[in-house]
């Protein structure tokens, strides 16, 4: 069976036979936007149960019902790896997110540092971006993204099994290979534009479950560190190898 091109992430569980009720904003976006009618297929994931091909049994302009066909790709959830990011521009924050969805993290987690420009986000709207992007790259699974909340709180709740990998812009030189380090749970951490404080900087490098890396020779935006370093470590011991 031939996938459908248009997708949606939706909330309901997905099964063979299963219906689907559509909330107004999906009904509108399916029928009124891209014309679908009765009979017409669509791609369907929640995030637990794979994606599976659906077809329209009711269409109209608030509200409308799908039911699951078949099973057109199993579930592929990513490694248990965490973004951690000082928001920057709007549609700067916008791109690190998109990317950490597609490049395969499993949280995504905006930090107030000394240095945020941003004192604020919208997190329904990050959110959103999130799931827009899992829709528009066939994935299956859509990150949480978690609201705004200082570092310095993150780092003093933190569960020290997981790793912490810190991108240090101080560290400029050849880039890291990651293959000699130690599996199960990461997270990534990369700084605002004006990079961390004296103060942040003297807190990571005294935490034991922080690990400082160098993306490279050259200084990076911080949304091209964001994708540099996901990619280093899914390279060197996410589900990439």
């Amino acid at each position: 069976m031939e996938r459908a091109k248009i997708r949606l992430c939706v909330e309901h569980p997905l099964g063979a036979g299963q219906a689907v009720p559509l909330d107004p904003d999906q009904a509108h976006y399916l029928f009124a936007v891209m014309r679908l009618e009765v009979g017409a297929r669509v791609a369907l994931f929640n995030g637990r149960d794979g994606e599976w091909t659906a077809e329209v049994a009711e269409a109209h302009k608030k509200r409308g019902i799908l039911v699951c066909v078949a099973q057109a790709a199993p579930q592929l959830d990513p490694p248990d790896l965490w973004l951690i990011f000082a928001p920057i521009k709007k549609e700067r924050t916008d791109f690190i997110v998109e990317k950490a969805t597609e490049l395969g993290c499993s949280r995504i987690l905006p930090v107030q540092t000394d240095f945020t420009n941003s004192a604020r986000i919208r997190q329904d709207r990050l959110q959103a971006h999130a799931r827009e992007a899992a829709e528009q790259c066939l994935g299956t699974f859509v990150p949480p993204v978690a609201d705004l909340q200082p570092l310095s709180k993150l780092l003093s709740g933190w569960d020290s099994s997981r790793r912490l990998l810190w991108a240090d812009e101080a560290l400029v030189g050849p880039a890291e290979t990651l293959a000699s380090l130690p599996p199960g749970p990461w997270a990534i951490l990369i700084g605002p534009e004006g990079g961390f404080s004296p103060a942040e900087r003297a807190k990571l490098a005294d935490l034991p479950f922080v690990t400082p890396i160098s993306l490279g020779p050259r200084i990076l935006r911080a949304d091209t560190a964001v994708c540099a370093a996901i990619t280093l470590w899914q390279v060197g011991i996410g589900d990439w190898r």
